[in-house]
């Protein structure tokens, strides 16, 4: 019998379904400048959606929900849900 596990390193790990997968990620507007750091100053307390690539490249960022998984789909991306 052999051995079907296999190790990736973590840039492999990040790459798989590149261009396939995309992540919706809810997050408050206080967060937003660490996946968007040209974004500008916004008011705190607000609830925004991040459309991320499957390495977390950020791609999107929203105040809908629906709209970031239409995003996905307009551009033949898988999109998943993070919590």
């Amino acid at each position: 019998m052999s051995d079907t596990n296999q190790t990736l390193d973590p840039s492999a790990l990040a790459a798989l379904g590149e261009g396939h997968v995309a992540y919706v990620r809810a997050m408050r507007s206080e967060e937003v400048k660490r996946l968007f750091p040209q974004a500008p100053d916004l008011t705190p307390g607000i609830d925004l959606f991040a459309l991320l690539s499957a390495s977390g490249a950020p791609i999107l960022l929203t105040d809908s929900r629906d709209a970031a998984f239409a995003n996905a789909w307009a551009h033949d991306l898988q999109a998943v849900s993070v919590h």
